[in-house]
């Protein structure tokens, strides 16, 4: 075309390069231009053989002509610079269609300056799509981080995924395309197609802060409905606002949404029935909190969720987001906190996700040696780019404030934090002082950490971390990460290698349940039963157990009542509160009518026994995580293969705890004690109403003033095989 002569016409080149969705800045050429005294309009609609020109309150302000395939100018009548909308017509009829690109930016200066500093902390109201009234008109504003660009468009179902129609805005400081369309609703399915900065058209992407997205097998995002939820939990957080959890009893049922329980049909619950269901079951358990494997978004059931493209999203297989917070807000009204499975270590390369986002290696390492993850296939994050530190950090307070959870367990911090995690030598890339720690991830994780604590108290999070590194719950200022607690892998290890053991050979592996006790205290721990354990070849903890069918129940329910008694939080994985016979498969439900036999009745029975003698008794949780808490009677009788060990609290009556994990029985057993007196038999892992054998001790043990090993009182007591004593102390 030959370029424009008035003054106000665009020239030819721009009019091609916008009709062939190729203009780098589609906002110098459409919508309103002064030249002089005179506006005039431009505007790019595909269909339309006829234009004209309205104010937002019906005035005409002028007709516009075509220079062909869909592109139109005119000038209009205005003084100012204002939204105006366009009523199109062709042979098929007439439509109205609003300019977006007479309206303003949305985001301002102090947005880019804070997105630029990389301590932007709302960045999940700012960036993404979210539905306003924007300049006297509703509409959505959509933007997205994308620096290398030549090009990004809103495509959907409102412009027939046409990107030529709604190319962004670039915001140039900070690399953030924006743009307000107004008349797009919720509910409506978006991606964005970019353009590389070769000219190269990617794989369409959806939004990085998606609040909503499509049901797998579709990968589009959603404009979420940005109606406020109505919660009515504010007794609840307030009650945990001011709680020091290490000192609060915390029992975790873990449970992967998909397969809890299903539907007749096979199909999955949605969140309202597991509101119905799976809240009240885990109440009644006496469990404190449930904690979800990962609920954001992500493309294939059997990662469980530990492969996520929509971080933003709670996973659409259950219902919406609505859905979701009337789920947790049934939790905390049952008293129940909500622990999310977060994952930052990791992401997939699903091409609609961040992988490679805007044709560079954007969130992740350019390197593979870096930027690949061998274990599982999947691109790691690059902790030192403040943008990809901001976008997680701002996921975590967004799941926090939007949803109210209640804690993060962080996936995976071991691979974050070692530059060799899983890699021979030549595979990775040492830091800046050659060693194999990953500075920029530390620095990443204490970031998290502060800033949860510090913007959401009463909140905390829990590391699954699976070595020896210091400090991971030593607070940040101290040099630590920062997590409020840490997964105690060593404890898991060891006591179920042990329990695999027959009886008979028990005595030469005792050091398996005694070690753990040397490093109890050197972090705030949760010991983890967790799925992990029941998958992949692995068993369940039921199989796992040594013996014939009688004695595997009685080494589990000994193991558990060890566990609960042992210092520590207490997470158990769904299904092994009832001894879940096959191991776990994410396809399919559990197995619920085991209930039906007393023996796995028995030891749901025993769950939720144990549950509530945790809760009720100070000494076996307010000290869980310090060295007061806890002192040994007996450690070394490995040829017996019997433990006992003092539970106390201040100002509370302590609590004993002893086991025989042997199938022998053992009658008139003289256990030191730290008191004389009334002793209550809180929990025998061996009653009848467990489907035990139902040797015991009636419920009580009298203790005797002396002990010849310097202990202040002796307890006689019959020792049930296979089986754990919970020993209350009741004073005068």
């Amino acid at each position: 075309m030959a370029k424009a002569q008035t003054g106000w016409e665009a020239e030819g080149g721009d009019v091609a390069r916008i009709v062939s969705g190729q203009h780098p800045d589609p906002f110098s050429v459409l919508g309103l231009h002064k030249a002089g005294t005179v506006w005039a309009a431009r505007a790019f609609v595909p269909h339309a053989e006829t234009l004209a020109a309205y104010a937002l309150d019906g005035t005409a302000l002028g007709e516009m002509t075509s220079r062909g395939s869909g592109f139109f100018e005119g000038k209009v009548k205005i003084k100012d610079r204002q939204p105006i909308r366009y009523r199109a017509g062709n042979a098929g009829g007439e439509w109205d269609v609003h300019d977006p690109y007479s309206f303003g930016p949305v985001l301002g200066p102090l947005d880019d300056y804070y997105i630029g500093e990389g301590s932007h902390l709302r960045l999940f109201d700012k960036l993404g799509a979210h539905f306003m009234e924007f300049e006297g008109i509703e509409g959505t504003h959509f933007a997205v981080w994308a620096p290398n660009a030549q090009r990004v468009s809103v495509i959907g179902s409102f412009n027939e995924w046409d990107g030529r129609r709604h190319p962004m805005r670039k915001r140039t400081d900070t690399g953030i395309w924006e743009i307000f369309l107004p008349g797009v609703r919720p509910g409506a399915q978006y991606k964005y197609e970019i353009i590389g900065k070769s000219g190269n058209r990617l794989p369409l992407k959806a939004d990085p802060f998606a609040r909503q997205s499509e049901m797998r097998p579709k990968t589009a995002s959603v404009v979420a409905d940005p109606a406020p939820f109505e919660w009515t939990d504010g007794a609840y957080r307030e009650s945990q606002r001011g709680k020091d959890m290490r000192r609060a009893p915390m029992s975790v049922y873990e449970v992967h949404l998909g397969s809890w329980r299903r539907r007749p049909d096979g199909s999955f619950l949605s969140y309202d029935q597991l509101a119905e269901q799976l809240v009240p079951y885990a109440a009644d358990m006496g469990f404190t909190h449930i904690e979800l494997l990962p609920v954001t978004e992500h493309p294939y059931d059997p990662s469980w969720g530990y492969q996520p493209t929509g971080l933003y999203a709670p996973t659409a297989r259950f219902g919406d987001p609505a859905g979701f917070a009337r789920f947790v807000n049934a939790a905390h009204e049952a008293g129940l906190g909500v622990i999310m499975d977060w994952v930052p270590a990791h992401f997939p390369t699903d091409e609609h996700g961040l992988a490679r986002f805007d044709g560079t290696a954007l969130y992740e390492h350019e390197d593979p040696r870096q930027g690949y993850h061998p274990d599982w296939n999947t691109a790691i994050y690059n902790f030192g780019r403040k943008e990809v530190s901001s976008y997680l950090t701002n996921n975590a307070l967004f799941w926090l404030e939007k949803f109210h959870i209640d804690g993060l367990r962080v996936d995976a911090v071991a691979s974050m934090l070692y530059l060799d995690y899983s890699r021979q030598p030549g595979e990775w890339v040492p830091n800046q002082f050659g060693g194999n720690h990953n500075i920029e991830a530390v620095a990443f994780l204490q970031r998290v950490n502060a800033e949860t604590y510090g913007q959401h108290p009463g909140t905390f999070t829990a590391a699954e971390e699976s070595t020896s590194w210091s400090g991971v719950t030593a607070p940040t200022d101290a040099n630590g990460l920062g997590f409020g607690f840490k997964w105690n892998m060593g404890f898991m290890n060891d006591t179920l290698r042990y329990m695999q053991r027959d009886p008979i050979h028990r005595r030469y592996h005792h050091n398996d349940l005694t070690f753990g006790l040397l490093y109890a205290f050197s972090e705030n721990f949760i010991l983890p039963l967790s799925h992990d354990e029941v998958v992949h070849g692995k068993g369940s903890l039921l199989s796992k157990m040594a013996g014939d069918d009688w004695q595997k129940f009685a080494n589990l329910r000994a193991y558990y009542a060890f566990m609960w008694g042992y210092p520590g939080k207490k997470l158990l994985f769904m299904g092994q509160e009832f001894a879940q016979r096959e191991e776990w498969n994410e396809s399919e439900a559990l197995d619920w009518w085991l209930l039906d036999a007393p023996a796995h009745e028995g030891v749901r029975r025993l769950v939720s026994d144990l549950n509530t003698v945790y809760r009720e008794l100070p000494a076996l949780h307010a000290r869980d995580c310090e060295p007061e808490g806890f002192e040994w009677i007996i450690a070394n009788d490995a040829a017996n293969s019997i433990l006992a060990w003092v539970r106390r609290a201040p100002d509370h009556p302590p609590v004993v705890v002893i086991t025989n994990f042997t199938p022998i029985p053992r009658e008139g057993f003289r256990l030191p004690v730290p008191a004389a007196g009334r002793w209550i038999e809180r929990i025998n892992t061996d009653a009848g109403w467990y489907h035990g054998s139902n040797m015991g001790n009636q419920g009580v043990v009298i203790a005797t003033p002396g002990n010849e090993f310097g202990y202040p009182a002796t307890a006689e007591l019959i020792l049930p095989p296979l089986a754990t004593l919970i020993l209350q102390f009741e004073p005068d």
